[in-house]
Order: C-alpha cells, then sequence, then structure tokens
C-alpha cells in the first residue's frame, strides 16, 4: 500500500464502523445516485438465433447423415428446424458444414437463414456465419 501512492489514516474502528457524521451523510444525500446500468438486454432475435446455433452445433457433431435438430426459445416460442447440407469440406485447415434452418415466430411467416460452422476448438463445431437464405 505505502508504494501505492496513496494515503490512508488509519483510526481505530475507522474500518468498520460507521462514525455519527458517516450516517448523517447518508441521511441526507442531496444527490441521487445514478440509477444501477445493465448491459443492453439482447434482442429476441438474438436469443433465438443463439438456439438455433446451439442446435446447429450439436447436430453436426453427431454427424448423421439425413439428421435434423429441432430447437426452439422458451421465452419467445420461435422455434425451428437445422438440417446439415451437401458433404463436409476443409477450410482453412478445418473441416467446415454448411446447414439450413428454419425460422418459425408466432405472428410471422416462416423464414430460412443459411449458416456455415467449423469443427474448431477441441472438435466442437462452432458457427461462423448464419444469414438470411437467398435462393438462387
Amino acid at each position: 500500500m505505502a508504494s501505492g501512492g496513496c494515503s490512508f489514516s488509519y483510526q481505530l474502528g475507522s474500518l468498520f464502523e460507521k462514525s455519527s457524521e458517516d450516517t448523517a451523510a447518508d441521511i441526507t444525500g442531496s444527490i441521487t445516485p445514478p440509477a444501477a446500468t445493465t448491459p443492453k438486454a439482447q434482442s429476441d432475435d438474438d436469443a433465438d438465433l443463439a438456439y438455433a446455433r446451439a442446435a446447429a452445433a450439436e447436430v453436426l457433431a453427431r454427424g448423421g447423415k439425413g439428421s435434423s435438430q429441432p430447437w426452439e426459445n422458451p421465452r419467445t416460442g420461435a422455434r425451428g428446424t437445422v438440417t446439415p447440407v451437401a458433404a463436409a469440406y476443409t477450410q482453412d485447415g478445418f473441416t467446415c458444414r454448411d446447414f439450413l434452418a428454419s425460422y418459425l415466430r408466432e405472428g410471422s411467416s416462416e423464414a430460412w437463414l443459411q449458416g456455415e460452422a467449423c469443427r474448431i476448438h477441441k472438435g466442437n463445431w462452432e458457427v461462423r456465419s448464419l444469414k438470411p437464405w437467398k435462393t438462387s
């Protein structure tokens, strides 16, 4: 502490006890402390896509041909299915695979997403891209 550039006056009991002056200051506080701030809440769409990404990683880890993995966000009710498409390929030294995901949310029409995931960390699949599917 001595080399920290700060000085501290130690008085017996001052570390753990409030003096009557401290208590008075707590009561009179003419400046209202700022409201607690939290990081920006994750949007519903982002939360839904997190479930779709997790389903993609799970179905790709199983590796079965013709397999699909359903997903659902219980908070928003959004749901869909992730299905790997085409064969695995190598990109930047990693095994990768493309997939399609359906996205159905109450009050809106069904959408399709296309994605790419690669086996990166210790054999775990990581979704590298997920965007609206564009038919050609």
